[in-house]
């Protein structure tokens, strides 16, 4: 299996230092890039190419609400986890709307980072506990936000087996291996969900989903 390359984003040294020990504890992935600042970040992208970063909120040049903007527009197929004090719960829910695929709190411990590190590159989301209920709270309290139902997007049956075993966690090869068809087809069912349901990727589609009343957390 191929390794996971990974950056880090946060402008505080010490905090880098010990998020790369633990790094370094962990089978398959690998720190390619190390960046200050969002700005640092978007230079650095011109030569290296991670697979997932790790991006901090508060940081000079380039915060991360407006790193994550950029990337979304530059690099929209690396995936971002916000790694984070902030524990406003429309804080989160607004961060996984505009392209964020994992949150995390800056006092987690080494086998979650390494579990959310691992389930955005394989299934390109990670919702632990806490984030689920923000988004909850989140998508309750905003109230101008009017639901449609999800038969109006035309789902079929199939697409909505696949949209549940997504909320699974489950990777196309399982997905595939489940439904006992091929990743590529599973990978078209995916491509139509995000155009259907008008999102760039697995994280929106699932926020989307639950906004929408297609499926529950």
């Amino acid at each position: 299996m191929d390794n996971i390359k990974l950056g880090l984003v946060d402008d505080h040294n010490l905090f880098r230092e010990g998020i790369k020990s633990l790094i370094n504890k962990m089978p398959r992935i690998v720190l390619v890039l190390e960046a200050v600042s969002g700005k640092d970040l978007l230079v650095k992208l011109e030569d290296t190419d991670p697979d997932v970063i790790l991006l901090d909120l508060e940081m000079e040049e380039m915060n991360g609400i407006d790193t994550i903007t950029q990337m979304k527009r530059s690099h929209p197929d690396i995936k971002i986890i916000i790694l984070t004090m902030h524990k406003e719960e429309r804080m989160i829910s607004y961060l996984m709307e505009i392209g964020a695929n994992g949150y995390l709190l800056k006092d987690t411990n080494q086998k979650e980072l390494e579990e959310a590190i691992q389930s955005v590159y394989n299934q390109g989301f990670y919702f632990n506990t806490y984030v689920s209920e923000a988004l909850l709270k989140g998508l309750k309290n905003k109230k101008q936000y009017t639901p449609i139902l999800g038969k109006d997007y035309k789902l079929t049956s199939r697409e909505l087996e696949v949209l549940h075993l997504i909320k699974e966690e489950l990777t196309t090869a399982e997905i595939g291996e489940k439904l006992f068809l091929s990743t590529r087809t599973i990978e078209g069912h995916r491509k139509n969900l995000l155009w259907k349901l008008n999102v760039k990727n697995t994280a929106g589609l699932m926020i989307k989903a639950i906004q929408e009343k297609i499926i529950e957390l």
